[in-house]
């Protein structure tokens, strides 16, 4: 099976792929390992023999879109996208804030066209022989994004369209921002990027409360196919034709409304309801898809929370990774019981999101080290060390083919 979004093929961080490596390192139990150019936080995808990601190259000042060989390797072909705007192109800088780059958000694929988003706002679309079928630039078109940090939401694909939400404050943010500026759901035609609509997603929360760096997840609802948008202290549930807006849940910011409750972490679906991570130190809360109504939260101060990584979901199960708590936890989808917690080992934090795959769970920290816990009892199986200290890697395990993806600050690698 292949792993064409950043939560995979079920877009909740899960596959049902079987005798996957456990135990592996940097010169142990490695297919392959590729060189790259520059950092990412994005998540490597993979359709068919090619695996995608994309890299920050710091000395030559280029955003790039790259393509490797699933089972080399080997290098295909690279691609500048930059447009030049603010920076991503030749001569300017690739990032914004000291800790984040424009390569966050994670490419997208059909199978026949591969989109390449950047947090300057560069967007292209490429076929898989790397040449370029169209490439606009979003903040040029649309204004600048108002956000604190580096915009990182990554894209949708979903029956040949694109979505791109942009949940940021109604005022500048330092030079960041122009006027009144709404929050809104973008919808691209997928083979010309062309704006078909865009939908405007009113907010309550105030300043940095109003900005959403998660990414927009797609509902299958019967034959109809829905878009989950979590931001701006509500859930909202929307229709992919025209972006209309079905029913908003929250909010999990209620009373003096907390001014710096960014939102990271997207939401994840299983067993009827939706799960959405508060920010900060803050519970979990799960929806009911139905309606949106409250199914349970999390204890104020337990175990269950997360302020960056987004959730996964595997038969009937959400795994929880915190990164302020530094642990893994696994509680029943539709209850909220937990079953089990588990302390993630070490003292570097964890950013990147769990993958669940072959009865095991997969998370990495961001020094490079990917722990293997159980799924079913939590325990930790193995620690295999792939970066050093400070290589503040936060792409995901990506699984696909019978091997895992991973992609560190310097190398991708193929581990089978």
């Amino acid at each position: 099976m292949d792993w064409t979004h950043w939560r995979g093929p079920r877009h909740d961080g899960s596959t049902e792929a079987r005798n996957l490596p456990i135990s592996f390192a940097r010169a142990k139990g490695i297919a392959w390992a590729a060189s790259l150019p520059g950092p990412s936080a994005a998540t490597p995808i993979v359709c068919r023999d090619a695996v995608f990601t994309t890299a920050a190259d710091f000395e030559k000042k280029q955003l790039l879109a790259l393509c490797f060989e699933r089972k080399t390797g080997k290098e295909r072909w690279r691609e500048v996208v930059g447009s030049g705007y603010r920076s991503g192109g030749e001569g300017t800088p690739v990032q914004l804030d000291e800790r984040g780059h424009y390569a966050q958000p994670s490419p997208v694929t059909d199978g026949k066209r591969v989109y390449f988003f950047f947090g300057n706002g560069d967007l292209a679309a490429l076929d898989f022989s790397g040449r370029k079928l169209w490439q606009r630039n979003l903040q040029k078109d649309l204004g600048d994004f108002a956000l604190q940090w580096t915009f990182s939401s990554s894209p949708l694909l979903l029956g040949g369209r694109l979505y791109v939400q942009v949940l940021q404050r109604n005022k500048p943010v330092g030079p960041r921002g122009k006027g009144a500026l709404d929050s809104f759901l973008l919808c691209l035609e997928g083979s010309d990027g062309r704006e078909l609509w865009r939908s405007t997603r009113p907010s309550e929360a105030v300043m940095e409360s109003r900005e959403s760096y998660a990414s927009p997840i797609p509902l299958a609802s019967g034959k109809e196919s829905r878009l989950l948008i979590a931001g701006g202290d509500v859930l909202t549930l929307h229709t992919p034709e025209e972006g209309r807006e079905l029913w908003r849940s929250g909010t999990w910011n209620d009373g003096h409304r907390e001014a710096w409750w960014r939102l990271v972490p997207s939401p994840v679906t299983g067993d009827g309801v939706a799960l959405v991570c508060a920010p900060k130190r803050a519970p979990v809360y799960a929806m009911k898809l139905a309606d949106g109504t409250p199914a349970w939260q999390s204890e104020v101060r337990g175990p269950l929370t997360s302020d960056v990584p987004t959730p996964a979901f595997s038969q009937g199960r959400f795994y929880i990774l915190s990164d302020l708590k530094k642990a893994l936890s696994c509680v029943e989808a539709t209850t909220g019981k937990l079953l089990w917690s588990t302390p993630t080992p070490g003292h570097a934090m964890c950013w990147a999101s769990p993958t669940v795959a072959g009865g095991k769970v997969y998370v990495v920290n961001l020094s490079g080290t990917v722990f293997v816990f159980d799924a079913g009892s939590g325990k930790i199986l193995s620690e295999n060390p792939m970066d050093t200290e400070g290589a503040e890697v936060r792409s995901s395990v990506a699984v696909a083919q019978g091997s895992l993806f991973l992609r560190t600050r310097e190398k991708l690698y193929c581990i089978s």
